[in-house]
């Protein structure tokens, strides 16, 4: 596994599980699980990178835990994180990160809005950032931080698909299990 496919694997973690057995909630906080794809276009002489996965994401942006599995429930790799770090953990060991969006940006090479991940997978804006209904006339929907977040299939389906357009452009999709309340 490339150290970009690692990284992308640990995005995947933030929310993925679909029909996978994962570890036990070892961290207190919420649970999702579901899956998980990211789409990073090409730009320049960086090719296009994407990876899916399922995930079960526990805890909250301060702490928490993630695992992506493979279709037949094998974790490709586990994010762990707390106040000032967060471990990757691969095939290849573990490796420790300052954040959440460092880890996002060594791996991926873009900096993912992890902390309103959270509440995106929720149907939801992040409460930390100004947010507005998308102008589109598309039921279900707001753009937050440069990303157009999509959640009109969320209510009745669980899907959740944020874009952000500027170079390089960025596509995560996610199917909640069973989306919260």
């Amino acid at each position: 596994m490339t150290r970009r496919h690692a990284w992308l694997a640990a995005l995947l973690l933030v929310g993925l599980a679909g029909c996978v057995t994962s570890p036990k909630n070892t961290v207190p906080g919420d649970s999702l699980s579901g899956r998980l794809s990211v789409k990073v276009d090409a730009i320049g002489t960086e090719p296009a990178r994407s990876v899916s996965a399922a995930f079960d994401l526990q805890g909250n942006p301060d702490e928490g835990q993630m695992n992506l599995s493979s279709p037949l429930g094998t974790v490709l790799a586990q994010a762990k994180w707390s106040a000032g770090q967060a471990v990757l953990s691969t095939s290849e060991g573990d490796r420790l990160f300052a954040s959440l969006d460092a880890l996002t940006l060594e791996l991926l090479g873009e900096s993912l809005p992890v902390a309103a991940l959270f509440d995106w997978l929720r149907g939801r804006p992040w409460s930390g950032a100004p947010s507005e209904v998308n102008d589109a006339g598309l039921p279900g929907g707001f753009q937050q931080m440069g990303w157009a977040v999509d959640t009109s299939r969320f209510p009745q389906e669980g899907w959740v698909t944020a874009r952000r357009a500027h170079p390089p452009a960025v596509t995560v999709r996610a199917r909640v299990d069973t989306p919260p309340p």
